[in-house]
Order: structure tokens, then sequence, then C-alpha cells
């Protein structure tokens, strides 16, 4: 439990470092919402515990300690922790990202991962009904060697030559290499 209530610390310490006015309360009286740094807050706890979303609801509502860290009573519906994931677009997420690998001793000495995989796993009703409409998606990730953090982050549906997705990545964070 220690090293959760360590992790939520961490990851509403760097929310707080993120977002313009940190003092907002974690979820204002008469608001219907919740704060923003709580709401990335709760975003990083949840990829870092490695959860789904109603898992992670469960969890934090179990666990009177991590809600504490965040100033809360109870933990937000598993639905609004899914919005706020698809309301924060890509060049947030890689702000957070920058921020982390720097508090993490970025070293300058990186490397580039690229992977994917098909959806073809999926069954086609499923597909049809959700209106996914790509079968791959390929990632590209930008890595320190040395501390392991992830410094930029790209990802497609477009079947793309990796070396060219590799040097985008590459461009866009050349002063720091």
């Amino acid at each position: 439990m220690v090293s959760l209530r360590r992790l939520a610390r961490m990851c509403r310490d760097l929310a707080k470092q993120h977002v313009d006015d940190p003092d907002v309360p974690a979820a204002p009286e008469g608001a219907d919402g919740y704060a923003e740094w709580a709401q990335i807050a709760l975003i990083l706890f949840r990829i870092e515990l490695e959860k789904s979303l109603r898992e992670t609801e469960d969890y934090l509502d179990e666990m009177p300690g991590v809600l504490a860290v965040f100033d809360l009573d109870e933990a937000p519906h598993y639905s609004s922790l899914c919005r706020w994931e698809q309301e924060y677009r890509m060049r947030e997420l890689r702000r957070l990202l920058r921020r982390s690998a720097e508090q993490a001793g970025w070293s300058g000495e990186a490397a580039i991962d690229a992977s994917g995989f098909q959806r073809d796993q999926t069954s086609h009703h499923y597909r049809d009904r959700a209106n996914y409409s790509f079968h791959s998606l390929k990632t590209t990730i930008l890595i320190d060697v040395h501390s392991l953090a992830i410094k930029d982050v790209h990802y497609t549906t477009k079947k793309a030559w990796d070396g060219h997705i590799g040097m985008q990545v590459f461009r866009r964070n050349a002063e720091d290499l």
C-alpha cells in the first residue's frame, strides 16, 4: 500500500506541474467535474497500474489512503476516466512523457523501437459495430538507453515505412539527442 501511495503522489505531483492552476481543489464543491490536475493524475495512475478502467475504479474505492493523496472522497466513475483519456490529445501526452523523462534523468542517448500489431483477432461483427476501420497499429517509441524512460511516442494506423516514422520522431527530439 505504501508503494501505491508513493506512486499516487508521484502522479499527482507530475500532473500539478503540468497544469496552469495546480491549487484548484480536486473536486470543487458544486462543480460538475474534476480539476485538470486530478484528471491527469488519475489517468497516469491508471496507466502505471496497468488496470482497466473498471478495475481502476474498484481499486480506488478500496484504497482510501490513495484517494486521500488525490484529495478525493470517492473514485470517479470509470466512464469519466474513459472520457478524460479520450479528451487529452497526443501532444499533451507527449509533453507529460518529456517531463517524466527529464525527471528520470534523460541522458541524451536514445534508441527507437518500432513495433505493431494486427487487429485480425477481433471479430468482424465487433469491428463493424464499433466502427473500427483500421486493421493494424504501428507504434514507434523513443527510449533513453540508460534510464529506460520514454521520451516520445508515435502511433499510426497507416502502414508506413519504419525509417520514415523513426526520422519524424528523431526530428521532433533532435535538440535533446
